[in-house]
């Protein structure tokens, strides 16, 4: 049984790869930005980290989209629109949810297949 970890620390890796499956921890973005600012961070980070995996964002099958306020859904969306694999969108769900401090407005959690 093998199991990668990337960009691990003390509490929690970045990205954890095992049989072919690569999951991602929430990624977040940088505070005081809106809620447009922070998903795309967010969806580059995503990008980052697959690509560490041997993945690409074509080769997602779930995300989990959490933001702070759902009057962000809609400008979360339109970056997310513009993102996504066409063809290869992912299962995905979104719900609103208190995050870790009040400066962060959407998290994006996905599991993807390697290779």
């Amino acid at each position: 049984m093998s199991i990668e970890r990337i960009e691990s620390g003390d509490r929690m890796s970045q990205a954890v790869v095992h049989n072919s499956i690569v999951y991602l921890a929430g990624q977040v973005g940088a505070p005081g930005q809106d809620a447009t600012a922070q998903t795309t961070e967010v969806l580059a980070q995503v990008d980052r980290l697959l690509a560490l995996a041997g993945s690409d964002k074509s080769k997602i099958l779930t995300a989990q989209v959490w933001v702070a306020d759902m009057a962000d859904f809609a400008a979360m969306n339109a970056v997310w629109d513009g993102w996504v694999s066409k063809g290869n969108a992912p299962a995905r769900w979104t719900g609103e949810a208190k995050l870790a401090t009040s400066d962060y407005k959407v998290e994006i959690i996905v599991t993807a297949v390697v290779g």
